[in-house]
């Protein structure tokens, strides 16, 4: 299905991601070789996550040329002063094991959502990295739609916002931030999309994964690629688990089962640390 990827801003993404969090070793190193041999080409890390070497080992194991794999990670928010974006972003290249990443994003804005002096420096730090050739594209997590609006105003037209990576599953409208994305033309990466597995336990999704002869956890999937600039990177430490989400493109969820899904919102956010921003700020 055309769906496995999208496009943005001319380059091609694929839209299932193998996401890392919390997953370390070899355990993460076996993953991350594995999703390649399976046909994953989207992988994504953090400063945070303690695990980019293994994430690098893998993919130095994985029989895929490091050309045709999307690699993102992340830098932590203590870490957004200019100098330090420079810095842990040649820390995370060297245990990636790579001249480049094709996103490099901020993790958490926290200061930066009262600041917007210091996000403008901290833009224009990631703008030099990527001028520099260590990331090929830049972008923003967890942001508002005001810091969304202050990001595309001050970015460069030869560096673009290119994605903004947020919680998104079926428990949790992101409308704005949604509606805002297509309308400046970037990416939308939803992470924590099987809300914890709590999706497997709701009767609407597991009535619609049995119309389909699939699991509530690949309706989920399914539906979240269905959206426009939509892309998810479900965890899976296992090899069934990334077997599974995987096979999510071989039906289609019609209209009223898309939207059957979307009137699950309760607005349940499962990921709100103390310096995450005022989230309807601007929208």
């Amino acid at each position: 299905m055309a769906d496995t990827t999208t496009t943005i801003h001319g380059r091609t993404v694929p839209t299932l991601g193998l996401g890392t969090y919390k997953i370390t070793g070899d355990t993460c190193r076996e993953s991350v070789a594995h999703a390649h041999t399976m046909g994953y080409r989207h992988i994504d890390t953090a400063q945070m996550y303690q695990n980019e070497a293994e994430v690098g080992a893998g993919i130095a194991e994985a029989p895929v040329a490091r050309e045709d794999i999307f690699l993102t990670t992340k830098v932590w928010h203590t870490n957004l002063a200019p100098a330090d974006v420079k810095r842990t972003t040649e820390e995370s290249l060297r245990a990636l094991g790579t001249d480049y990443v094709d996103l490099l994003l901020i993790h958490w804005p926290a200061h930066l959502d009262s600041d917007e002096d210091a996000l403008r420096r901290t833009l224009d730090a990631f703008v030099e990295v990527h001028e520099a050739g260590q990331a090929r594209h830049i972008g923003v997590s967890n942001f508002s739609p005001k810091l969304l609006d202050q990001t595309v105003a001050h970015l460069p037209d030869e560096a673009p916002l290119f994605a903004h990576q947020a919680e998104y599953h079926p428990f949790l409208s992101q409308e704005p931030v949604l509606q805002h994305a297509r309308e400046h033309g970037y990416l939308f990466t939803a992470y924590r999309p099987l809300a914890r597995g709590a999706v497997l336990q709701n009767e609407r999704l597991r009535a619609i994964g049995e119309h389909h002869g699939k699991t509530a956890a690949q309706v989920t999937v399914r539906w979240l690629l269905q959206q426009p600039n939509v892309s998810a990177i479900p965890k899976a430490a296992s090899a069934a688990h990334r077997v599974s989400n995987l096979d999510v493109f071989d039906f289609t969820l019609s209209d009223d089962e898309m939207t059957a899904i979307h009137n699950l919102a309760r607005g349940e956010r499962q990921i709100d640390p103390a310096f995450a921003p005022a989230w309807s700020e601007g929208a």
